[in-house]
């Protein structure tokens, strides 16, 4: 059987970890970017069955230009939020 704990001290309330945000969005546009060079460099990499491959950077090159757009305005913080 186990025995009472005594009660704790209470804790300070948890705290968002400060992340950089825009600073990751752009490793991961030049990320996109990088692969969207290397396939079109490689012609393997986007004939036959992967025509599609570019289309994939290209996609993602877009939305996260979308993102960073959004990060730049100021939106995406967690400094306002309690």
């Amino acid at each position: 059987m186990t025995q009472p704990s005594e009660p704790r001290e209470p804790r300070e309330p948890l705290r968002a970890l400060a992340v950089p945000m825009r600073r990751i969005v752009e490793f991961g546009l030049l990320g996109w970017a990088l692969a969207l060079v290397v396939i079109l460099a490689v012609p393997a990499l986007h004939a036959g069955e992967r025509d599609w491959w570019p289309w994939c950077a290209v996609a993602g090159l877009v939305l996260g230009g979308i993102g960073y757009g959004y990060l730049r305005r100021g939106r995406g913080n967690a400094a306002g939020a309690s």
